[in-house]
C-alpha cells in the first residue's frame, strides 16, 4: 500500500498532537511535532535573553544566531513517542511551560525562523509515510499531502485542556492566565503576515470541543482508511 503524508493544522491546544501522535503510532508511520520546532526556538532565544519586558523579541540577534540551532527528535523508548531536543538536549518538559507559550507565536511569526523550520520539515517527508501537525502544515509546507485535516475547538475548552495538562505534570497553573494566552496565540497566529493559520481548501474540518480523545481518535482513523483505501 503507498504511504501517503497525514498533515493536521489547528489552533493551539486543541488537541492536534495527541490525534497525530495516536495515528502515527496506530499505523506504523513516523510522527512530527512541528510546533514544538517552534517552541524550541523559543526556549533557545529565551534563554539568549532576546526577549524585552514588554515581550518584544530581538530578531535581528536571533536571524544570525539561528545557524547554532539544531531541533531534532529521539525516541522515547518507554513510550515509543519522540521527544524533542534543542542542540542535542531533551528540552520537552521545557517547552511546554507557559512561559515559552507567551512567546512563541511571535518567534513563529519571524520569516527566517518559519523558512529555517520549513526546510527541516519537507526533508522529514521525503519518503512519506508521515503524520505532521502544526499551522501551516496542509497549505506552506506540504500543500501536497494526500490527507489534510483542520482541527478546532472553542478556546474555553482548549483553556482548560491545557490546564488539566500542566496541573497533571505538577506544573503551575492558572486558568485565566492559559485563556489569555490561548486568544492571544489564536489571533497571532491568524494575522501573521508569513504563512499565517487558515484552513487549506481541501482540508476536512474537525471541531472537537465536544469529543472525547477516543471519538477523534476513530474518526481521524476512519478518514486515513478512507485516503488509503481510495490509493489501494
Amino acid at each position: 500500500m503507498r504511504k501517503i503524508i497525514v498533515a493536521i493544522d489547528g489552533h493551539s491546544s486543541c488537541g492536534k498532537s495527541t490525534m497525530a501522535k495516536d495515528l502515527a503510532r496506530e499505523v506504523g508511520y513516523i510522527y512530527v511535532d512541528t510546533g514544538a520546532m517552534y517552541r524550541a526556538v523559543t526556549l533557545f532565544a529565551l534563554r539568549q535573553g532576546l526577549f524585552s519586558p514588554d515581550g518584544g523579541i530581538d530578531a535581528a540577534r536571533l536571524e544570525t544566531l539561528m545557524p547554532e540551532v539544531t531541533v531534532s527528535f529521539r525516541l522515547d523508548e518507554a513510550t515509543g513517542l519522540p521527544l524533542v531536543c534543542l542542540n542535542g538536549e531533551c528540552v520537552e518538559r521545557d517547552i511546554r511551560g507557559l512561559e515559552v507559550s507567551a512567546h512563541v507565536s511571535p518567534v513563529a511569526a519571524l520569516p527566517f525562523v518559519r523558512e529555517a523550520l520549513t526546510r527541516q520539515q519537507q526533508a522529514m517527508g521525503r519518503e512519506r509515510g508521515l503524520v505532521m501537525d502544526g499551522r501551516d502544515i496542509g497549505t506552506v509546507v506540504f500543500p501536497d499531502a494526500e490527507l489534510k485535516v483542520f482541527v478546532t475547538a472553542s478556546a474555553e475548552v482548549r483553556a482548560r485542556r491545557r490546564y488539566d495538562e500542566l496541573a497533571a505534570k505538577g506544573m503551575a497553573a492558572d486558568y485565566d492566565d492559559i485563556l489569555r494566552n490561548v486568544q492571544e496565540r489564536d489571533y497571532i497566529d491568524s494575522h501573521r503576515e508569513v504563512a499565517p493559520l487558515r484552513q487549506a481548501p481541501d482540508a476536512l474540518l474537525l471541531d472537537n470541543s465536544l469529543l472525547t480523545v477516543a471519538q477523534q481518535k476513530a474518526w481521524l482513523m476512519e478518514r486515513f482508511k478512507e485516503k488509503t483505501d481510495d490509493m489501494a
